[in-house]
């Protein structure tokens, strides 16, 4: 495969699963760090790695599990050295301007969700995505009953916050 085709390829993977990628960073924007240096970061996480994917996954599973560690890479880091020159961006108001379509409804849900815990918000994220039990837990690093337990209790919290 000639350089040039492996360029191809990755960017071609990138605009496939932009969308993804972006949701996760969303997940860890912070005083810190914003939503494009994440990404930017992930996607140069991604093209260090490229070369080296075996296909020992499945290739979204992959990207999740980089923009994950880089995220929270990013985020130890950052509690290491704090600075605070980047304005916050919560996760409901990116959503919101990907994608004007969403109702009401789906956007409070959004809003909700950005108020649960950081591994509650993946989980909720990718099952949300459709994703598999075993997926969710291939992609986090949590067994298949943490990954039930974390949604079980992100759904009774998202339920009590709908309820109020």
């Amino acid at each position: 495969m000639s350089n040039n085709t492996s360029e191809q390829d990755f960017v071609r993977l990138v605009q496939e699963n932009e969308r993804i990628i972006y949701k996760v960073c969303s997940l860890y924007v912070s005083d810190t760090f914003t939503l494009a240096d994440l990404y930017q970061e992930v996607v140069l996480n991604l093209w260090r790695g490229f070369p080296k994917f075996r296909n020992e996954s499945a290739l979204g599973t992959w990207i999740y599990r980089v923009a994950l560690n880089t995220c929270i890479s990013g985020m130890r880091k950052a509690k290491k050295h704090p600075k605070s020159d980047y304005p916050v961006e919560e996760l409901s108001d990116w959503l919101i301007e990907q994608d004007n379509s969403l109702d009401e409804e789906i956007r409070e849900m959004y809003r909700m969700i950005n108020q649960l815990k950081t591994l509650e918000k993946v989980v909720v994220l990718l099952y949300l995505e459709e994703k598999s039990y075993q997926e969710i837990a291939d992609i986090t690093g949590l067994t298949l009953s943490n990954v039930a337990t974390k949604l079980k209790r992100a759904k009774e919290k998202l339920k009590k916050m709908s309820n109020l």
